[in-house]
C-alpha cells in the first residue's frame, strides 16, 4: 500500500509541454546529442510558450551522456537548481526520470524541469546500455546483446508460464498499424501483416526481427511544472498522478538468478503501490505507452501490471483488435512505439503518453483520462508513471 507521503504527492506536478527532434537512422543524424538535447527541450518550451532560461531542472536516465548542467549552460538558463540522472536500467529508468521531475517541482526544488533523452550512434556508440550491463558472467556464455538475454526470459514465458506467442506478435502488429498514422515513425509507410512477421529473420529465438525494436538518433523533452503554476503556460496540462521506480526482491544486478524470471520486474508491492498512491487500478485506464525493447518482456509487463491475464489467457487482451484504437479497450503504444515509431531509448513513449491527455496524438484516444507510461521491462532498474486529465480522480 501507498504511504500518505505518497498519495498526497497525487497530482502536484504536471507536463506543460513536450518536444521532438526529427528520428534519424542510427549513425546518420546531422547534429551531436547534445545539439539534438537542446533542440528538444527548445521545442517543449515553444510548446509550452515559454522561453527556455525559465528551466531551472534537467533530468535523464540510461547513462545519457549530456549532463544537465551542460544542456542547461548550451541553453543559457538563468539558474539550475535541479540536475538528476536516473542510474541504471537503460530504458527502465525512462519514468523514472519523469518521477524524479516531479518529486523536484512537488518538493519546491525546482520550478521548471526539462526531462530529456538524446542519443546517436556518434557520441555514444552502438549498444551504450550493454557496456554497462553486460558483464563477464554473460559474455563468458557467448550472451553479448540484451536479445540473447530477453530472448532467454521469453523462451521461458512461452513454455513454463504458456503465454502463446500470439501476444508478442500483437505487440508489434498494434505499433505498426498506429506508426501508419504516424508520419515522424520510421517505419510509415511500411505495414507490419502477420506473414511478413512470421517470416521475418530470427534475432535470437524466440524473438524475430519485428520483435526487436529499432536504433535511431534522435531526442525528445518533456516539461514537468508544479501543478498550481499550469496556467502560466500555454495548452492542456497532464497531471502526474505518481509514478513508482526501483528493483524487487532477488532482481537488480542478480545476473539471472531472479526467482520471478519471467515477469518484467514491476513485482506486486511496486504495482500495487502505484495503484493506490494514484487513486486509480488496472481498469481504470485508457491507454498504455510500454516500453518494447522486445515484444515477451513487454508482454511480461502487461501481465504484471495487471492489464493482462497470465498463461494461456493473455491473448484475451493481448490481441490485435483490442490493442489498436479502431475499437480496441485497451490502446498500446499509439505512436508505434520504439518497435515502429523508432528507438530513442523510451523517450518518445512519454511524449506520447502525455499527448493522449493534451492532445496531438497521431491516434488520438477518445477522452482519454488515464494514461500510463511503462518503463523498460526485465532491466535491472523499472519504473511506471500514471498521466491523467485531471489532478485527481
Amino acid at each position: 500500500m501507498a504511504s500518505d507521503r505518497e498519495r498526497r504527492f497525487r497530482g502536484a506536478a504536471a507536463v506543460v509541454g513536450v518536444g521532438e527532434t526529427e528520428l534519424y537512422r542510427r549513425g546518420t543524424s546531422p547534429y551531436s546529442a547534445m545539439q539534438l538535447a537542446a533542440m528538444a527541450v527548445l521545442r517543449a518550451c515553444e510548446d509550452a510558450d515559454v522561453s527556455s532560461t525559465a528551466v531551472d531542472g534537467f533530468a535523464s536516465y540510461a547513462h545519457d551522456s549530456n549532463e544537465g548542467l551542460r544542456v542547461g549552460a548550451n541553453l543559457g538558463v538563468d539558474e539550475i537548481r535541479w540536475s538528476t540522472l536516473v542510474f541504471g536500467g537503460g530504458g527502465g529508468g525512462v519514468a523514472a526520470a519523469v518521477n524524479a521531475a516531479a518529486a523536484a517541482v512537488a518538493t519546491g526544488q525546482a520550478d521548471c524541469v526539462a526531462v530529456y533523452r538524446a542519443i546517436t550512434q556518434a557520441d555514444d556508440g552502438r549498444g551504450s546500455y550493454v557496456t554497462h550491463h553486460l558483464g563477464p558472467l554473460y559474455t563468458a556464455h557467448g550472451l553479448f546483446t540484451a536479445a540473447q538475454i530477453c530472448a532467454l526470459r521469453t523462451q521461458r514465458m512461452l513454455e513454463l508460464d504458456g503465454v502463446p506467442a500470439e501476444a508478442m506478435e500483437a505487440v508489434a502488429l498494434a505499433g505498426y498499424h498506429h506508426a501508419q498514422r504516424n508520419p515522424r515513425a520510421v517505419s510509415y509507410g511500411q505495414p507490419l501483416t502477420r506473414r511478413t512477421y512470421g517470416d521475418a529473420r530470427w534475432v535470437s529465438s524466440p524473438l524475430r526481427l519485428f520483435d526487436c525494436s529499432r536504433e535511431n538518433d534522435g531526442a525528445a523533452a518533456v516539461l514537468v511544472v508544479p501543478a498550481e503554476h499550469v496556467d502560466r503556460y500555454r495548452g492542456r496540462p497532464a497531471y502526474i498522478l505518481g509514478g513508482v521506480q526501483g528493483s524487487g526482491p532477488d532482481w537488480s544486478e542478480s545476473l539471472e538468478n531472479e526467482a520471478a524470471y519471467t515477469s518484467a520486474g514491476f513485482h506486486r508491492a511496486m504495482v500495487d503501490r502505484l495503484w493506490d498512491a494514484c487513486g486509480v487500478g488496472p481498469d481504470d485506464v485508457d491507454v498504455v505507452q510500454l516500453y518494447e525493447n522486445f515484444t515477451g518482456p513487454a508482454v511480461a509487463s502487461m501481465i504484471d501490471f495487471g492489464l493482462c491475464e497470465p498463461g494461456p489467457a493473455a491473448v484475451r487482451t493481448m490481441n490485435v483488435d483490442n490493442l489498436v484504437v479502431d475499437g480496441g479497450r485497451l490502446p498500446l503504444n499509439t505512436s508505434g512505439g520504439n518497435l515502429a515509431e523508432g528507438f530513442v531509448h523510451g523517450i518518445n513513449l512519454v511524449v506520447e503518453a502525455v499527448r493522449q491527455i493534451r492532445g496531438g496524438s497521431p491516434n488520438p484516444v477518445a477522452e482519454a483520462d488515464v494514461s500510463l507510461l511503462i518503463g523498460g521491462p526485465a532491466a535491472p532498474l523499472v519504473s511506471a508513471t500514471v498521466f491523467a486529465s485531471a489532478p485527481a480522480t
